[in-house]
C-alpha cells in the first residue's frame, strides 16, 4: 500500500524520468530497447493528469490529515483532464475540504461543479446534494436548504448516517415552520436509524428534551 502510494505520488516524475533513460537508449541501442521505458513513461504520466492522485486524498481522510488532503487537492494543476469521474469526485472533496474550513461560497461552487459533472453512483450524488443543503443552511437560506435536502432524500444516500443527518435537519426546518407533525415524524424516522455520528447524537438529545412538548 504505501509503496502504490509513493508510486501515485512520484509517478509523473518517474515517468519523465522513464522517457530520458527511453531517450538514451533509443540514441545507443535503437528503438525497440528503448519501447518499454517509452511505454511506461507514458502510461505514468498519463495517469497522473487523467486519473489524479485521489487516492492520497482519501487515505490522508482516512488518517485524519485534513492539511495532507488539502495540499494533494491543491496540487492538482490541471483539474479539467481528469477522466470525467475523478474530475466529479475532485469537486465534491474539494468541496468538503472547503466546508470544514466555513468557506460556504467555495465549498457550494466545487459541489455544483461536481454535481454538473454527474456521479455514476446514485448514492453519491444525493449525498452530494445533500451537502449543498447544509451549505445553504448554514448560510441562512433555508427555502434553498429544504429544497435540496428533500432532493437527497429522493435520489438515495449511501448510509445511515447520511440518511439520519438529512432527517434531522428536515426536523430543524419545520420546527422553523411551526409544522411540528412533520417535525415529530422526521425526528421519530432519524432515532429509527439508530445513527453514531457523535454530532448527530449530540443534536438527538438536544432536541429529545423539549420535541414531545410541542404541540402536532
Amino acid at each position: 500500500m504505501k509503496f502504490y502510494n509513493l508510486l501515485i505520488k512520484y509517478r509523473l516524475q518517474l515517468g519523465i524520468l522513464l522517457l530520458i533513460v527511453g531517450g538514451v537508449a533509443n540514441y545507443y541501442a535503437g528503438f525497440w530497447p528503448a519501447f518499454p521505458a517509452y511505454l511506461i513513461g507514458v502510461i505514468l504520466i498519463a495517469g497522473h493528469f487523467f486519473i489524479g492522485p485521489l487516492r492520497l486524498v482519501q487515505t490522508a481522510m482516512e488518517e485524519g490529515d485534513m492539511d495532507a488532503a488539502e495540499r494533494v487537492i491543491n496540487g492538482i494543476k490541471y483539474p479539467d483532464l481528469l477522466y470525467k469521474p475523478i474530475r466529479s469526485a475532485f469537486y465534491t472533496v474539494k468541496g468538503q475540504l472547503k466546508m470544514m474550513k466555513q468557506d460556504f461560497d467555495g465549498a457550494e461552487i466545487a459541489m455544483k461543479k461536481g454535481l454538473d459533472l454527474g456521479s455514476p453512483i446514485k448514492e453519491a450524488e444525493g449525498a452530494n446534494i445533500l451537502q449543498l443543503g447544509m451549505i445553504a443552511m448554514q448560510k441562512g437560506n433555508f427555502k434553498q436548504g429544504e429544497s435540496y435536502i428533500r432532493q437527497a432524500i429522493r435520489k438515495g444516500l449511501p448510509d445511515k448516517e447520511n440518511e439520519a443527518a438529512a432527517y434531522l435537519q428536515m426536523c430543524n426546518i419545520m420546527m422553523n415552520k411551526r409544522e411540528f407533525r412533520a417535525a415529530k415524524d422526521f425526528f421519530k424516522r432519524t432515532k429509527a436509524l439508530k445513527p453514531t455520528s457523535p454530532e448527530i447524537v449530540k443534536q438527538i438529545k438536544e432536541i429529545e428534551k423539549y420535541i414531545t412538548r410541542i404541540p402536532g
